[in-house]
């Protein structure tokens, strides 16, 4: 059986809980359309989540690939559009590493764009009722380090294999710790992502609509 590998962080920054490991956990051994979900938990480690990540894809030979990470802050679902080869840490990671101003691959290109058809999965969304949309940025912390990492690695081993990245809010318990904080169910989260692998599996070509931004 063909498989999806879908991978998420441990806690970080701090944090009990990581939205995106918990929103992802009841997709194990989920069937979609003929392949098997299988999941995966990455250290907030830099490099060593690679590591990881690189492992979990040579022990799955996943047709597709999908990584989540938490963004406090942000109001809906977000799914990336392109990583950057640079590692600029505003906090520690889990290991202590706070990288500045180096390159994820050494000598690797600037940027990659997601495998994902990123405006199909945003629609989808949207028509279910979730909030979501495009994001321009995947940050330079772990989160673009290893949808950066994992873009170049399938880019060098396995070119037919598809991947990218998705963003998703704090939960509630997290975000009322903050001042004015944005949230999510975990249930609309498990739902959303559900929702944005399947349309990513169904799917190899992108829609032409707007999901630009102006700043």
């Amino acid at each position: 059986m063909k498989t999806i590998l879908v991978t998420a962080f441990e806690p970080f920054g701090g944090e009990a809980i990581n939205p995106s490991w918990e929103a992802i956990k009841p997709l194990q051994g989920n069937q979609i359309t003929g392949a098997n979900v299988e999941i995966c938990q990455l250290p907030c480690i830099f490099d060593t989540s690679l590591e990881h990540l690189y492992a979990a894809i040579d022990k799955y030979q996943p047709e597709l690939v999908i990584s989540v990470g938490q963004a406090g802050g942000r109001t809906n679902i977000t799914v990336e559009r392109v990583a950057i080869n640079i590692n600029d840490a505003r906090i520690p990671d889990n290991a202590g590493n706070q990288p500045i101003d180096t390159p994820v691959i050494v000598d690797g290109p600037a940027a990659y764009f997601s495998r994902l058809p990123i405006k199909t999965m945003v629609n989808a969304l949207n028509t279910a009722g979730i909030p979501a949309s495009v994001s321009q940025t995947a940050g330079t912390f772990v989160c673009n380090h290893v949808m950066y990492g994992l873009l170049h690695y399938l880019a060098q081993n396995t070119p037919s294999v598809r991947g990218g990245f998705i963003h998703v809010p704090y939960l509630p318990e997290q975000a009322a710790k903050y001042a004015n904080q944005p949230s999510m169910t975990l249930e609309l989260m498990t739902l959303a992502l559900k929702t944005a692998i399947e349309t990513a599996w169904k799917n190899t070509s992108d829609i032409a609509v707007t999901g630009g931004a102006t700043h």
